[in-house]
């Protein structure tokens, strides 16, 4: 099976090439992850398998491996299961995959439920039956090792003031500075009356689990001091090389919720909302990746050349790219959105839509040899969980419907 980009400025959604599918038998695949592995030029698509749609139901993560070729056309290999990402009479849930460059280690970062205790239920009760644990190759997922489970030494004593918690899904990063960033959430418990948490006060807020020790030791950082969920985080490189690590969390109050964090992701400062990116009602996931800004971006539109974005940024040498569903009724047309100025809270463009339709979960991969980016999505034609689909554009893709001007969106 392959996958060829869409043609630059042809203004049609990009090929997209199913890699799973829900089945006749209920068998349905959600919250996808993706990560390009440069040196190989190879893509590794992952996926919780489900026996329904519920979350409840999920059983194990599913992956499957995809070779770039040298046409930009990309061979799938078919999915397996991994299943070593697992603890007994547990389901495993929220694939987040983070590459180490210096020991050249793959980590799969996961989370693992006990039997088919709900999320609902934990809040209720305050009582977490949730554990963080991972599995690494060094061979770029062929093989993987057993599952380590680091709740103890990560989390400890903490734990008790959490309902539950998740990490991602999606990506994690690695920093210039070496250090892994794994984006996570917890439901924090400020109050209890005999054990319970008092109702209405438990909610959601983000934070990073961080490794200084490419991947020996990790560690976790303090939460966003606003409700932030599910989230995804990547570092912008300011004009004097200062590093900047940004999260963008789903949230419940109809726009994103977003944060800096000027020390690799220990404390993020000032939360606020992205007026710019709207939420559906309950919310959805949404992915973020930095990229190099270009020098020059050809073929940009007029506006943007007359206001000089098609130079390096002003203020950074990194743009972001946001993938999410546009519509606020409800979980509908995934769009692309462009950030030049990352380090301003009203930096993003209007969204290009890769897809029409039904839309959900999403993940970003960048590939810098070709400055392509990729993406894997829940979409559909009568729902969002009919399939989790891959497709490929570059930037001028995005920019050509991308500029905050008045243009018909597709």
């Amino acid at each position: 099976m392959g996958n060829t980009p869409s043609k630059s400025g042809s203004g049609e959604e990009p090929v997209k090439t199913t890699l799973f599918e829900k089945e006749p038998s209920g068998i349905t695949y959600r919250i996808p992850a993706l990560i390009y592995l440069r040196h190989s030029h190879t893509f590794l698509a992952f996926a919780e398998k489900r026996s329904s749609p519920s979350d409840h139901d999920a059983k194990i993560l599913v992956m499957r491996r995809g070779t770039l070729k040298d046409d930009g056309s990309v061979q799938w290999s078919y999915s397996q299961e991994l299943s070593t990402a697992c603890l007994p009479n547990h389901r495993t849930m929220n694939p987040c995959p983070v590459y180490e460059k210096n020991s050249k280690t793959l980590f799969l970062f996961f989370i693992c439920i006990w039997g088919n205790t709900t999320e609902c239920r934990q809040i209720i009760t305050g009582k977490n039956k949730t554990r963080l644990c991972f599995v690494s190759s060094s061979d770029d997922g062929q093989t993987w090792s057993q599952a380590r489970d680091l709740t103890e030494s990560v989390i400890g004593e903490t734990i008790h003031k959490w309902a539950t918690f998740a990490v991602g899904p999606g990506h994690g990063v690695q920093l210039e500075n070496g250090r892994l960033i794994i984006p996570a959430y917890a439901y924090y418990v400020p109050y209890r009356c005999c054990s319970y948490p008092i109702p209405f006060t438990v909610y959601p807020r983000a934070l990073s689990v961080y490794s200084e020790d490419f991947g020996q030791t990790w560690h976790i950082g303090k939460m966003l001091r606003k409700k932030s969920c599910e989230c995804e985080m990547a570092e912008i490189i300011d004009h004097e090389g200062r590093s900047h690590l940004y999260c963008n969390a789903r949230n419940t109050g109809g726009h994103r919720c977003e944060a800096l964090s000027e020390n690799s992701g220990v404390y993020f400062d000032k939360p606020h909302i992205a007026p710019e990116l709207v939420e559906p009602p309950s919310g959805c996931q949404g992915s973020v990746i930095g990229f190099p800004a270009p020098e020059f971006v050809p073929n940009d539109d007029a506006e943007s050349k007359a206001c000089g974005t098609s130079l390096l940024s002003p203020d950074t040498q990194t743009w972001l790219l946001f993938i999410h569903p546009t519509k606020k009724s409800s979980r509908r047309d995934m769009g692309v959105y462009l950030n030049r100025s990352p380090l301003h809270s009203s930096g993003w463009d209007r969204p290009r839509i890769i897809h029409s339709g039904p839309s959900g979960y999403s993940d970003l991969a960048y590939n810098g040899d070709k400055d392509q980016f990729s993406c894997l999505m829940e979409c559909g034609k009568e729902s969002e969980l009919e399939q989790i689909a891959f497709m490929s554009f570059n930037l001028n893709d995005v920019m050509q419907t991308g500029s905050k001007k008045d243009m018909k969106m597709r």
